[in-house]
């Protein structure tokens, strides 16, 4: 992969990452920390990256944006699992990855990572492929807030083929699914990962109009729940519901593991976790609440972006 490849993908990113920040920090009120870091030359994981942390604001209970750019000698297991044949090989990555956690409940706690990946096996051709996607985790539904966050997916994806958000959201579905609790961790939206169809061009403008896509697809939906008023009830469901959040992460996240086993930065890692969070013993809401309308009605796949609101005024 020529440098100008590599640069153009870097100088996107960082892009960005800036301006997905200047969004946040014009709805939140309050300025997101900045931590640089750099590793240095030699060691297990070479490269650079940018941190942008907010903690207790005064929309974002915490949350992150951050940018990471690196080069490693062997890719990790979690890149391989389906490509074995690269396994051994020195790889190169970049990417922005985000995760917002809102104090009010009835805001959904939203997740976005756009990527790209090098495989530089010796004497060898680099394979390079993107990767990415967002999806939308609620703690109390709104069909509304559903039907606007998957219709701005398909919106993204169109200009690429209209096969590819039925295609990103079933793998959306599948992926972000907690197999030892037999439920989806929210409401999904699009994943894609080992993406190079139509070469290097085609797959990065594809990955481009995901990252783009992202504030006009959340910002709406803060902007219309986050002055609604909640009590006790609703920010013990909510710390409830994030449990499941951090049981995928730590169990099944391959940005985690992939994180973890390359020797990555494990502050940056871990920002996606929420600051307060709750586990029961077998915990099931009551019948008809609203509660129990997350599970029925939201926690299972629907066809969003194509359904018409039964309830349109929330």
């Amino acid at each position: 992969m020529s440098n100008l490849n590599t640069q153009m993908v870097r100088d996107y990113l960082l892009g960005l990452q800036q301006r997905i920040i200047v969004g946040l920090e014009a709805l939140d009120g309050q300025p997101f920390i900045s931590d640089g870091w750099q590793r240095e030359p030699g060691g297990r994981l070479e490269g650079d990256g940018l941190t942008r942390l907010i903690e207790n604001g005064g929309l974002f209970e915490r949350g992150g944006c951050n940018f990471s750019h690196v080069r490693g000698r062997v890719l990790p297991p979690s890149a391989t699992q389906h490509r074995p044949e690269l396994a051994g090989a020195p790889f190169e990555a970049m990417g922005v990855s985000l995760v917002l956690h809102p104090h009010n409940p009835f805001v959904p706690t939203v997740h976005m990572n756009v990527r790209m990946f090098a495989a530089l096996p010796v004497d060898q051709a680099p394979v390079v492929w993107f990767g990415g996607g967002m999806d939308l985790t609620p703690y109390y539904g709104f069909e509304r807030d559903a039907q606007h966050f998957h219709r701005s997916c398909e919106a993204a994806l169109q200009p690429h083929g209209e096969q590819h958000y039925p295609r990103f959201k079933q793998w959306c579905d599948e992926y972000f699914f907690l197999k030892h609790r037999n439920e989806p961790r929210g409401i999904g939206g699009i994943f894609f990962d080992d993406y190079a169809e139509g070469g290097f061009d085609a797959a990065f403008g594809l990955m481009q109009s995901v990252g783009d896509a992202f504030l006009p697809a959340y910002l709406p939906i803060v902007e219309r729940r986050h002055g609604l008023a909640y009590g006790e009830r609703e920010r013990d469901f909510q710390a409830y519901r994030r449990g499941r959040y951090v049981e995928f992460n730590l169990v099944f996240d391959r940005g985690t593991l992939f994180g973890l086993q390359s020797g990555g930065r494990t502050e940056s890692i871990l920002m996606s976790m929420p600051p307060v969070v709750k586990w029961r013993y077998d915990w099931q809401p009551d019948a008809g609440t609203q509660e129990a309308k997350l599970y029925t009605d939201f926690l299972r796949p629907r066809d969003w972006a194509h359904e018409t609101a039964t309830h349109l005024w929330l």
